[in-house]
């Protein structure tokens, strides 16, 4: 599946504004290493085109629309949420010691961990400069307050999402509510901020803010188990990774948590001993991937991002906006489901 026109609409226009927060006296090692990893430039600092989809600042740029807004008020907030997003990838990539990411290798494979680690506190302290722009866009001081409130809080979440995804590559015992929890804050905290602030930028009511935040939570976990189902069951011409990537990285995602939980006690124990190992063998991969068959593991998945894309557009009706200004928001929500990459 395509993804729909309304994802690159606005995306010249936030890739203009993240290029103004970096036209700023500091060290050119410092915006070298911000160019690379933002998709502009190669690690000589040469033009490139990595930027991705930017997913997050579409979505804060169609819910503006959707509240009755000029989209150009959120401009500053898209921005501001996307740098956050790479804040995170950052210092995910430090702390999992991903080498790669989408094929290119990732700031502390280049830099070291340290300067790594200075290259994500940078884009964090420019989220909260590129939020503080929506004052000049004219969005009233109050809303700028309670927007910066927000993102604080939504990235808070997001952190301490992270620190329970960590907390569970060394344990066995987690349940299928435990992982949505963590999901809900890894993934679906910064699509709620992504929402909620296009409708602050929007001057929306509080009731249309929450309900677009409740969407946007929802649409998050979605997003994240096609994520998970990706990891394991994605074409590798597609995904850029190998099949069952995330099975040779022992990572628990939903697939794994479900099979676990679902097993019985002799395939329990062989899964346990696959995910206490150092480096599964092929042999080992084979006996997860059949185990995931027999567990009806794809299918559990699917029906769990089908819930919660539903979850996502009953907040949406909720929210009392016309069908027409939330018909794009739908469109991305069947294509964050439906993507094969």
């Amino acid at each position: 599946m395509q993804p729909p026109a309304a994802l690159s609409r606005h995306k010249a226009a936030v890739e203009d504004h993240l290029r103004s927060l970096l036209d700023r006296d500091q060290p050119a090692e410092l915006d070298r290493m911000l160019r690379y990893h933002l998709g502009w430039a190669d690690a000589e600092g040469r033009p490139a085109d990595h930027t991705g989809k930017r997913l997050r600042p579409a979505l804060c740029l169609l819910a503006c629309e959707a509240a009755g807004g000029d989209p150009e008020r959120a401009v500053p907030a898209a921005a501001a949420v996307e740098l956050v997003h790479n804040f995170s990838l950052v210092h995910d990539d430090v702390q999992d010691r991903d080498a790669t990411r989408h094929g290119r290798d990732t700031v502390w494979a280049i830099w070291g961990e340290a300067q790594a680690i200075n290259a994500g506190d940078a884009l964090l302290a420019l989220a909260h400069v590129a939020l503080a722009g929506m004052a000049e866009r004219g969005v009233s001081g109050g809303d700028v307050v309670a927007a910066a409130r927000l993102l604080n809080e939504r990235t808070l979440e997001m952190v301490g999402g992270q620190v329970m995804d960590i907390s569970f590559e060394e344990r066995l015992d987690i349940g299928l509510d435990d992982y949505v929890a963590m999901i809900s804050r890894k993934t679906g905290a910064l699509f709620d901020a992504s929402l909620s602030l296009g409708a602050i930028a929007a001057d929306a009511s509080e009731s249309a803010v929450q309900a677009l935040g409740r969407c946007g939570r929802q649409l998050g976990i979605a997003f994240q188990v096609r994520d998970d189902m990706l990891g394991i069951w994605g074409a590798e011409n597609r995904t850029g990774k190998p099949v069952a990537a995330d099975v040779r990285r022992r990572k628990k995602s939903l697939p794994i948590v479900y099979a676990l939980g679902a097993a019985d006690g002799e395939m329990r124990e062989q899964l346990s001993a696959v995910y206490g190992s150092t480096e599964p063998s092929e042999a080992d991969v084979s006996l997860v991937l059949r185990a995931l068959d027999s567990a009806g593991a794809q299918g559990y998945c699917q029906g769990v991002a089908d819930e919660h894309r539903a979850a996502a557009i009953a907040a949406l009706d909720g929210a009392k906006l016309s069908a027409d200004a939330t018909g794009e928001i739908r469109q991305v929500a069947d294509f964050l489901l439906e993507r094969d990459f």
